[in-house]
């Protein structure tokens, strides 16, 4: 059994539709699909499908010859084909205009063509699936016209990254040891998720590391939030809410039901549930409707040295690290220092010796509009909240600021807008 191609790779539809003749030269028909088994990083092909309408295919092993004239059988041909097996996939039917992800474009994408080539294997060579084509070149090879972009670069993706789907009618995924993956921003990931449908988007979290799944989950929009928790199990939708910033999960039950919303508080850790319902008693389009609860305070006799220590084990659970604050034993906030002020300072220094006092707040009741001012006028990262006896109650950071002012993250031309107002956001200006 030769095998033999004049292409040691090409694309699936350069072959589709190609004749398929048996020992004695009789047209059995035209390449309509082929099986493939998906054992190994690269499928393989075993077999191909000869017309429309027949669930059979001609088993591999009868291929003498494959070649840019079609394909020539080494046995005449008869009624004996091969069933598709459970093992088995058909590669036009279930493989082609799948959606996968494109890392390149950080987007969902279809697959637009297959690249296939032989390789060597003992005394015959295999047919495998080597890579999928998620770019325009692969469309525009379908119909035909390549040629009108020949020079354009090929946008392929290596099958050894892609994930066998659980069922035939999954979309493909990339496996986490693909390189590009791994490296999207959260936000990337956001757009991503926000346009997969709901049994891709579980198949997606679930193969990300949980400190990933989260900070993708809190750049993605409300609605697919809401969409996600919904399909999840009470018991992982509460645990994803507590590993969330209070304030992204307040927003989040907001939208469920009050048995809903009830039963998922109920569930997570006492301290937790409770900063999150303090959030949810707020008034929508309010400064408390938009803080967290996540922030860093200290005593005024803390010394720098005392303070830095202290923020090692405290950083990575809080909202922002940019501003210190700085409050009395009825916790009332004193006054704020700047991380940049903490690091240029003495060791031994307390930090009531270098704070600021004259702090810029809002209350928890004040309006959008008026955080959007102060934030934009002080060229703050971070706004602290107060009640009427000065005591903390959480703060408003710029991010959340700026999507109020554009909820779409796509919206370049507002936020262009935003940051022309607000000269500089490292610059600390009481």
């Amino acid at each position: 059994m030769k095998r033999i191609t004049s292409q040691r790779e090409f694309f699936l539809s350069q072959t589709l539709g190609k004749p398929i003749y048996d020992r004695n030269g009789k047209l059995v028909g035209r390449l309509r699909d082929m099986a493939v088994r998906w054992d190994n990083h690269y499928p393989r092909v075993t077999g191909i499908k000869f017309a429309k309408d027949v669930q059979k295919h001609i088993g591999i092993s009868q291929i003498e010859q494959w070649d840019e004239r079609g394909i020539r059988l080494n046995v005449a041909f008869t009624d004996e084909l091969q069933l598709l097996t459970e093992e088995e996939l058909y590669v036009g039917k279930w493989l082609l205009d799948k959606q996968i992800i494109d890392t390149k474009g950080s987007k969902l994408v279809r697959v637009n063509d297959i690249m296939m080539a032989w390789i060597a294997s003992g005394p015959t060579h295999d047919l495998i699936l080597v890579a999928v084509d998620v770019g325009v070149r692969g469309l525009l090879r379908r119909i035909g016209v390549e040629i009108l972009v020949r020079g354009w670069p090929q946008n392929l993706v290596d099958w050894k990254y892609i994930k066998p789907p659980e069922s035939k009618m999954d979309n493909l995924r990339l496996t986490l040891e693909h390189p590009s993956l791994k490296d999207l921003h959260p936000a990337d990931l956001a757009d991503i998720i926000e346009d997969m449908d709901s049994v891709s988007r579980t198949q997606l979290l679930a193969g990300l590391d949980r400190q990933t799944a989260i900070e993708a989950l809190t750049e993605a929009d409300l609605d697919t939030q809401v969409e996600i928790i919904t399909d999840m199990d009470s018991t992982s939708a509460s645990e994803m809410l507590a590993d969330m910033p209070p304030d992204e999960a307040a927003d989040i039950l907001g939208e469920l039901s009050e048995e809903k919303s009830s039963e998922l508080l109920n569930l997570m850790d006492k301290d937790e549930a409770e900063d999150v319902r303090e959030l949810m008693e707020y008034e929508e389009n309010t400064a408390g409707a938009l803080m967290t609860t996540e922030f860093i305070s200290f005593p005024a006799d803390t010394t720098v040295e005392g303070c830095i220590n202290r923020l090692r084990q405290l950083a990575p659970s809080a909202e922002t690290i940019y501003y210190l604050y700085i409050i009395d034993h009825s916790e009332a906030l004193m006054g704020v220092v700047s991380l940049r002020d903490l690091i240029v300072a003495q060791p031994q220094t307390e930090l009531g010796a270098i704070m600021r006092s004259r702090v810029v707040t809002v209350r928890g009741d004040d309006n959008i509009k008026r955080v959007q001012e102060t934030v934009t006028k002080y060229d703050l990262l971070a706004l602290p909240v107060v009640d009427e006896h000065g005591v903390l109650l959480g703060i408003i950071t710029v991010d959340d600021v700026m999507e109020t002012v554009f909820p779409d993250r796509g919206g370049l031309e507002s936020f262009t807008d935003f940051m022309t107002h607000s000269k500089s956001w490292m610059r600390w200006k009481p």
